[in-house]
């Protein structure tokens, strides 16, 4: 029996290579920058940001004071931050205390399945919000970008339906400037450092209101 497949390609690895320092440049080097790089990034958003963040924070602790929630959301890697944040409220962060009302929309994969089959990818995360949010809720969005169309359609909902849309962005802010308050929008352009910035400004959120609630000294 024959076939036309292609067999896989193989990949074969001289375990005498040096592949930093004779083709990807010093692997020692390369350390350096990229900390280099996060320690610049971190120190213009400690410089930038503080006013946003205390805004963002005043917002959330009202909304759980009132007897509401948090909704979080994003794409990706911004995905697995939402429900990283998520859990920080609703399980714990630092310390046991009573639960803090938190939800990801970013977990269901029954919803995350059937809303781009049945609908589109655009309204992944809104259609949740019209079933799941209530007045007063905080739907905070996380995009690196700030161009992600279902993130944008979310929060667009979740102005109408009265909830305060919130986000975390990065680059120039792109189409959540005038859209979401509060907005932090961390002041680089390399995503993977705009992602570092964002899980530690949430955590930061996450014992703010600890604290702010009363719940941990």
């Amino acid at each position: 029996m024959t076939t036309n497949a292609a067999s896989p390609k193989k990949f074969f690895i001289d375990p005498d290579a040096r592949i930093f320092g004779t083709q990807a440049g010093d692997l020692s080097a390369f350390y350096q920058s990229e900390f280099a790089e996060h320690k610049a990034v971190v120190d213009k958003t400690l410089a930038s940001l503080e006013d946003d963040f205390i805004h963002l924070y005043e917002v959330c602790l009202k909304a759980i004071q009132r007897g509401n929630k948090i909704l979080f959301f994003g794409n990706g890697g911004s995905a697995a931050d939402s429900q990283h944040l998520a859990t920080e409220l609703t399980i714990r962060y630092k310390e046991n205390r009573p639960a803090i009302p938190a939800l990801a929309l970013t977990t269901d994969s029954s919803a995350l399945t059937a809303t781009p089959n049945d609908f589109s990818f655009e309204v992944l995360f809104s259609r949740q919000i019209e079933a799941l949010g209530q007045l007063g809720d905080v739907a905070l969005g996380i995009s690196t970008s700030g161009k992600s169309p279902n993130i944008i359609k979310a929060l667009k909902v979740a102005r109408d339906l009265d909830l305060i849309p919130a986000a975390l962005s990065g680059k120039d802010g792109g189409d959540l400037i005038g859209l979401a308050d509060p907005l932090l929008i961390v002041p680089a352009h390399t995503t993977s450092r705009i992602q570092e910035m964002h899980i530690t400004l949430g955590q930061m959120l996450c014992g703010a209101l600890e604290k702010g609630l009363g719940l941990v000294d």
